[in-house]
């Protein structure tokens, strides 16, 4: 492996995030703290406790998937887009470089970034609730598996992607409202029976679920249910990246 290639694409995708600190940084806490702000303040005021956990605490978890998710895959879909839209993608090319290393060099400085982020609002939490992680490692785990996972999720959308709304949609329209309705806000036990079947069929619900055992031990279905779930769905992504690069329906399309 030409770790040298893998090293630049990655300290490139890196500096990127410094010439945007305030899309890539700023924007996501400042919206972060406003949810704390606006539900802490609406709901929290007459929603005290969830299963003996505070109510700013209880949605700590959902907000930090919330932002990982749609960062990840924000920041992995429009690395290996922009290229393309660009077309420096020829010159990479062109290089001496396997798509694995590509991979490795997008997704890993993607993952970071996200990561990143998620330590940043786990610390802004701390600034309006006291938290505390009953499984640290366990967090770790689940962080990291759904960061790789959705920047994978992120690499193949902006392979697919022949423009900016196309790169836009599935984040906007899929995404955002299954992390909204997979019990961000809420746990799926006050939803009525009807909806709570529907929820189940939400697959980012099982991972707010696992994440948030992870800090209170409060989990709405078994915690190895939620693991099974983000280890399916990046084995899935590795799949489909495979049959990509397999396929030659790769980042030339």
């Amino acid at each position: 492996m030409n770790r040298y290639a893998v090293a630049a694409i990655y300290k490139f995708e890196m500096a990127r995030m410094k010439r945007t600190i305030f899309q890539s940084i700023l924007s996501p806490v400042i919206s972060t703290s406003l949810y704390f702000i606006v539900f802490g303040s609406a709901i929290g005021s007459r929603i005290t406790e969830i299963d003996g956990v505070s109510y700013g605490a209880f949605i700590v978890p959902g907000l930090i998937m919330l932002s990982l998710l749609t960062q990840s895959i924000a920041n992995a879909s429009f690395g290996i887009y922009f290229p393309k839209f660009t077309g420096t993608i020829y010159e990479l090319l062109s290089a001496p470089v396997s798509y694995f290393e590509v991979l490795l060099g997008y997704v890993g400085a993607a993952a970071t970034k996200s990561i990143l982020l998620s330590f940043l609002i786990l610390a802004t939490a701390g600034l309006f609730v006291p938290l505390e992680i009953a499984h640290p490692w366990w967090m770790l785990l689940f962080l990291f598996m759904t960061a790789i996972s959705f920047c994978l999720f992120g690499f193949i959308i902006g392979i697919w992607a022949d423009n900016f709304e196309k790169l836009q949609i599935i984040p906007l329209l899929v995404i955002t409202p299954l992390v909204f309705l997979g019990g961000t806000f809420y746990s799926v036990n006050m939803l009525p029976p009807f909806w709570q079947t529907v929820t189940m069929f939400n697959p980012v619900f099982y991972l707010i679920s696992g994440f948030r055992w992870s800090f209170n031990e409060i989990a709405d279905v078994s915690v190895m249910i939620s693991l099974a779930v983000i280890s399916g769905f990046l084995a899935l992504c590795l799949l489909t990246v495979w049959w990509i690069f397999k396929t030659g329906y790769h980042i030339k399309q």
